[in-house]
């Protein structure tokens, strides 16, 4: 068992990265031996080629991030209501559904949130609260012209960033760029829309670098996790493993998991770009099936034995949070105490934390 206390660290506010760095491979690297972790390097993404080998197999997240924060005004009040769309459910008949969070005074159902356009302005299409569902999530009738849910989120939707970089943001005076955040908040390979939350250590890689890793003979596989909310949920129980897990559907095709299997039995490393493409991997492999698509509330501690996973390319987490403890299991003995000895050299070494920070990778 492990104690969610462990899992706290103490980070300068001035290290939260509220944009990233330009070019995406510029970005920081803190490159560690998973098997001895007292050996680090300081590089660049740029730099990962060299840390890797041919025949080394890199696993991407392919998910493409919604525009999903959204913005509107209670119809008779006025009031503010600022919300986040998490999942449409099945249609029968009438309008469609979907579950969103919502912010705002006297929520409850009947309530009618007109939606603002993304550029200001009445967008024709409002929320009518229908019931709450947990945990925290309300079920809400879609009313306006009839259209999918893409084509209402990309007129209604805002970046959704984390909150911890609006916050940081707003501390700072930093004027966010929607535009940017629309391009940056997103990886290159992004394909099939479905996420809340970025795959945020794919934001590193640019096509420059996809292709240099390509011509050296590392294998790519794409699998596909939509990121949910829970990601960014704390671990508030006094033990880790009592937290209620999350759960989130993955993908990975058949021929995907067979050449992650070849891999394995041919002693090359598995590389997961990513918690999000770590968790579909070992989900898979505990499946001991293919199946289209997977819903997992995979949780991963310290003592935790990967079947796929032999290395992890991962930005710096949130204190108090599960991808923490995903990160720490990487290490055979001590695995808390060693992540959070690389995260006080990170601060010390003035390394950018969170979602537009920079990242480790431990092989």
């Amino acid at each position: 068992m492990m104690r969610t206390a462990d899992l706290e660290y103490n980070l300068p506010p001035d290290r939260i990265a509220t944009e990233p760095v330009t070019p995406r491979d510029s970005a920081r690297l803190m490159v560690v031996d998973r098997a001895d972790p007292s050996r680090v390097k300081d590089m660049r993404v740029r730099d990962l080629p060299g840390q890797l080998r041919a025949g080394d197999v890199l696993v991407f997240n392919t998910t493409r991030v919604l525009p999903a924060r959204f913005f509107g005004r209670r119809i008779g009040s006025g009031g503010k209501v600022e919300g986040l769309y998490l999942v449409s459910l099945p249609e029968a008949g009438g309008a469609p559904k979907w579950v969103v969070l919502l912010k705002g005074k006297h929520v409850r159902p009947g309530v009618v949130v007109a939606l603002d356009e993304t550029e200001g302005g009445q967008s024709g299409y409002s929320l009518r609260v229908v019931e709450r569902r947990e945990p925290g999530g309300w079920v809400v009738d879609v009313e306006g012209p009839r259209a999918s849910t893409g084509e209402v989120l990309d007129r209604v939707g805002h970046v959704p960033l984390p909150p911890y970089i609006v916050k940081a943001r707003q501390q700072t005076g930093f004027v966010a760029d929607e535009t940017r955040d629309r391009e940056r908040y997103q990886t290159v390979y992004a394909a099939e829309a479905g996420s809340v939350a970025a795959p945020t250590a794919g934001l590193h890689f640019t096509p420059e670098l996809l292709e240099q890793l390509e011509r050296m003979g590392v294998e790519r596989v794409d699998v596909l996790l939509h990121v949910g909310a829970g990601t960014f949920k704390p671990v508030e129980t006094e033990i880790v493993e009592d937290h209620p897990m999350h759960s989130e559907w993955c993908s990975m095709s058949r021929a995907a998991v067979e050449r992650v299997q070849r891999a394995k039995r041919e002693g090359r490393r598995v590389i997961a770009v990513g918690t999000t493409a770590a968790r579909t991997l070992e989900a898979y492999a505990a499946a001991g099936e293919t199946p289209e698509y997977l819903e997992t509330r995979l949780l991963i501690t310290p003592g935790y034995r990967f079947a796929w996973v032999d290395g992890m390319l991962t930005n710096f987490h949130l204190p108090r949070s599960t991808l923490m403890a995903m990160v720490a299991a990487l290490f055979a003995e001590r695995g808390v105490e060693r992540l959070k000895g690389l995260y006080e050299r990170a601060i010390r070494e003035g390394y950018r934390f969170y979602s537009y920070g920079d990242a480790m990778v431990v092989v």
